[in-house]
């Protein structure tokens, strides 16, 4: 089952590649930008994840797939990487799998020349990560 944590990893990792949510039948999209700010996601992002969520808009889905966001977030679906470019992608539990990645008509995707959409990183403690492993290292050598 796919998690609300998961599913918003997911829409920020798309929208990071310019990938659009549209609603209100078309009529309707979101991209904020930026995704990521320092250690978390922008305010951009987390009001529209909100508005996403909000049954006052409707069904949501990302451009390129069929799958509404309140769909994904049953347990029918979970979020596994893409086999073609390692992007989460959602997979059915029971049945048919999605039809296509979101990456199918993104041209130039996979691009392995640029750095991939990320999740926010708390820099404080990838260096405190970082150092205690430097520490584990060096009590191996004593």
């Amino acid at each position: 089952m796919a998690t609300k944590n998961e599913v918003k990893e997911y829409l920020a990792y798309w929208f990071q590649l310019g990938k659009r949510v549209i609603a209100v039948n078309g009529k309707v999209s979101f991209l904020p930008q930026p995704v990521i700010q320092g250690d978390r996601y922008s305010q951009e992002f987390e009001e529209c994840w909100l508005k996403i969520l909000s049954p006052a808009t409707g069904d949501c889905y990302l451009d390129g797939t069929q799958e509404t966001i309140n769909e994904l977030l049953t347990p029918a679906w979970e979020m596994l990487p893409c086999g073609r470019c390692s992007m989460p992608v959602p997979l059915k539990n029971v049945g048919m799998p999605a039809l296509l990645c979101p990456c199918s008509n993104l041209p130039g995707w996979p691009n392995t020349e640029i750095p991939a959409p990320r999740s926010p990183v708390c820099s404080q403690e990838q260096l405190t990560s970082i150092c205690a492993s430097f520490g584990e290292k060096s009590a191996d050598a004593k």
